[in-house]
């Protein structure tokens, strides 16, 4: 059934068709387009403040300027450690479904797919390497397993959407930050360019996805993936907020800072910037019911 509604999708095959076309004219080669500097200046943003944890906080009240710098750091480095984290998953889920019979129809545009997420990847992990010297773990939770039901497919396909979404809110703004280095805006000027086209992508699949699922589904079935987005909007934000970064920034009780950035009431609102778009599109489309995104994290 699902894959009779891809197979037939008129839309789909535009969005499929434009969107291939667009990386063919986009392409670049990573690996020439960026000049690493051997050093990026220690006493500057490195994410813009407004998108670090810490903004308009009493912690954030109580830090210098040159900590709310230190930390902005390796918040950035945090950040580019859940994009290598997350496109590692999201490539592996892809490739799973790349030719086969459910996904024959957007298989031509998975082979862009996999090599631009493949080269944003290998970017993202340079910086962190160049200029951390590690990757920040990736934080537990958020990946068990999917809901007893064929919805399989339906939730990887959101949960990629989800992350990229997240993720774009940071680029497009960092994109043109000049408070930034050129470095830093540059990786996420191009990322935020594929992006686009990789959202656009996720949005038509899943909703196409979840027509399918729905039309056989049970009331409890729909609740479970309702439920399930919901916990996985909230363990995706709450990865931003790293108790390692605090301790590598040399804020002391980072376990405590954590706690209380969370418990923080900008902590809600800085939620709601990020997934606004995102929180519009699942309740338009009822995969989460009004008012219940973000209510618990997975665990």
């Amino acid at each position: 059934m699902t894959s009779a509604l891809i197979d037939t999708s008129e839309r789909l095959r535009e969005v499929l068709n434009r969107l291939s076309s667009k990386s063919v004219e986009d392409y670049y080669n990573p690996y020439q387009m960026f000049e690493w500097p051997q050093a990026l200046p220690e006493r500057a943003w490195w994410m813009s403040p407004e998108l670090t944890t810490t903004y308009d906080t009493e912690v954030a009240r109580e830090l210098s300027e040159e900590q709310l710098y230190r930390l902005s750091k390796y918040e950035s480095l945090n950040f580019y450690s859940l994009n290598v984290h997350g496109i590692r998953e999201l490539l592996i889920e892809v490739t799973r479904r790349i030719h086969t019979v459910e996904f024959a129809t957007p298989s031509e545009f998975f082979h862009h797919f996999i090599g631009e997420e493949n080269e944003h990847m290998w970017f993202f992990a340079q910086f962190c390497l160049r200029y951390g010297g590690k990757l920040y773990k990736q934080p537990r939770g958020g990946a068990e397993t999917i809901p007893p039901s064929d919805a399989a497919s339906l939730l990887v396909f959101a949960r990629i959407l989800i992350f990229e979404e997240l993720v774009d809110h940071f680029n497009a703004k960092m994109a043109l930050d000049d408070r930034l280095d050129v470095t830093i805006r540059k990786i996420n000027q191009i990322h935020h360019q594929d992006e686009s086209r990789h959202i656009a992508f996720g949005r038509e699949l899943v909703r196409l996805l979840f027509d399918g699922f729905r039309e056989r589904a049970t009331p409890e079935e729909l609740a479970q993936v309702a439920d399930y987005l919901s916990r996985y909007l909230t363990y995706s934000f709450e990865s931003l907020y790293n108790p390692q970064v605090y301790k590598d920034a040399g804020i002391p009780n980072p376990l405590e800072v954590r706690r209380r950035l969370l418990d923080d009431p900008r902590r809600a609102e800085f939620e709601a910037q990020v997934f606004r778009k995102t929180n519009s599109f699942l309740t338009r489309h009822g995969l989460v019911a009004v008012g219940a995104a973000g209510t618990g994290a997975v665990r």
